[in-house]
């Protein structure tokens, strides 16, 4: 495919790294030389240097026969305009913004291809990330916690701890230990490295990093199967003030005790206008031990660090853990940071521009695919794929599990399925190597290594003959 992305920031250069090892032609363009050099020398993709949202410069960077165009500018109206020209003067078939502004929306009018900015898609890396995070509050145990199927099905990592109900046991001993909550173990990390083949006879020990995909109803049961279930999130403590963490306060304040620390004074006082009475908002350095040990941060069930500055972020967070908070977040933009700190005393750290990639990357992907979420850094994938045709057409459709020839190690973990009764009604199947696969359904696939992906996307397309 060939993509031209507006804009080699954060949020551009990760876009650029994830779809330049797909094999796509990258172009990007940027008002700095600079940065497009550095680019250049680590990727292998094209750079033009100029405002974007100059016909000329897109000419340059091959809009005639592009068949996305990414805007990733800092500005919300360069990406706004950037894609009203690619598809008013160029005719591009696929137009993603992002934008930061909540007064634009999905469905707006504003952004409709008639009248509107002909946007396709919006991204919104700071609305992902309090999404993100909001998750997790909700789940204290866990890892991370991805929805599927319009949030019937959620894909759940967690860390085994040695008195884990379902941890010592073997796959096969699963399905008698939690009868109730049927779910589909579809990977297991040990000492950061995956464990391949998976059977029955693999055991779960203390330290894995084990992925399940359950019907979102279960996922409680999932966690208290591999871990205590931690006490519920009461008291959250935010290190900074920005649009994280404003978004994140807006969303939480009215079920959690919320203390936020921000540095600049008048922020502050913006802050104080944008939140409600009840959430404390207090102007210091999330940094000095002091502050923290005078708001009580040992009592604190989270605190994230949300700040611009991923020293201050992991600083503030090693210092609360160290202090006694129970749960530490750090929001790192620099992705070598954020794995050399994952995992260590900083419980969660995350990467802004990786929580968007997944959102992209349904865009990108061929077949039918409703949602995609990327994971362990980038290194794997789990993607929901909808099944069209029949047996002579797709490769998929009418046949076993067990027929199907997935890459070794990928596995269909669940399957949404419409009741004969009720189209509107959905059911969750956590499928067995004899389960057959149906036209219409949304199936949920775990693949380990992301090279894997172009086979199992050639396994769900249909062939040309198919008329949808």
């Amino acid at each position: 495919m060939k993509i031209v992305i507006l804009g080699a920031g954060r949020v551009g250069e990760s876009v650029a790294e994830s779809l330049v090892s797909e094999r796509n032609d990258i172009t990007v363009t940027d008002t700095d030389p600079q940065r497009l050099g550095q680019l250049q020398d680590r990727l292998d993709l094209r750079g033009v240097v100029g405002n974007g949202i100059q016909p000329s410069v897109l000419r340059e960077a091959g809009i005639d026969d592009a068949d996305m165009l990414i805007a990733c500018a800092p500005a919300d109206e360069t990406n706004l305009v950037a894609c009203k020209v690619a598809h008013d003067i160029f005719n591009v078939p696929t137009t993603i913004a992002r934008i930061r502004s909540p007064e634009f929306e999905q469905d707006s009018a504003l952004l409709n291809k008639d009248s509107g900015f002909a946007v396709d898609q919006l991204i919104c890396p700071e609305q992902s990330v309090t999404a993100y995070v909001r998750k997790l509050i909700e789940y204290p145990e866990a890892l991370q916690v991805l929805e599927f199927a319009d949030g019937l099905v959620s894909l759940v990592a967690v860390r085994a701890v040695q008195d884990g109900p379902l941890v010592s046991h073997s796959l096969a001993e699963i399905p008698q230990l939690v009868p109730y909550a049927p779910l589909r173990i579809v990977a297991i990390y040990r000492q950061d490295q995956a464990l391949t083949d998976l059977d029955g006879a693999t055991r779960i020990e203390p330290g894995d990093e084990v992925f399940v995909l359950a019907a979102t109803d279960h996922i409680r049961a999932v966690l208290s199967g591999l871990r205590r279930m931690d006490r519920p999130v009461k008291r959250v403590m935010i290190a900074g003030g920005g649009k994280v963490a404003l978004r994140l306060a807006r969303e939480t304040h009215a079920n959690y005790q919320l203390k936020m620390i921000e540095h600049n004074p008048a922020r502050c006082h913006y802050l104080a206008t944008q939140l409600p009475a009840g959430t404390l908002v207090l102007q210091g350095d999330a940094t000095d031990e002091e502050l923290l040990g005078d708001e009580n941060v040992q009592d604190m069930d989270l605190f994230a660090a949300l700040t611009n500055d991923d020293e201050d972020n992991i600083m503030a967070c090693l210092l609360a853990k160290r202090m006694g908070a129970r749960r530490v977040l750090a929001l790192i933009n620099r992705q070598a940071y954020a794995d050399l700190v994952q995992g260590t005393q900083i419980d969660i750290a995350i990467s802004p521009s990786h929580t968007v990639i997944g959102e992209l990357l349904a865009y990108v992907r061929r077949g039918d695919v409703e949602a995609v979420h990327s994971l362990r850094r980038g290194a794997a994938e789990a993607l929901e794929l909808v099944v069209r045709g029949d047996r002579k057409t797709c490769k998929v459709a009418g046949r076993r599990i067990e027929e199907i020839g997935l890459p070794r190690g990928a596995q269909i973990g669940a399957i949404v399925r419409e009741t004969d009764d009720n189209a509107a009604h959905r059911r969750v199947i956590v499928p067995h190597h004899d389960t057959l696969v149906e036209a219409g359904d949304h199936v949920i696939v775990f693949v380990p290594n992301k090279a894997m992906v172009r086979q199992v996307e050639k396994l769900f397309q249909v062939s040309a003959t198919f008329l949808f």
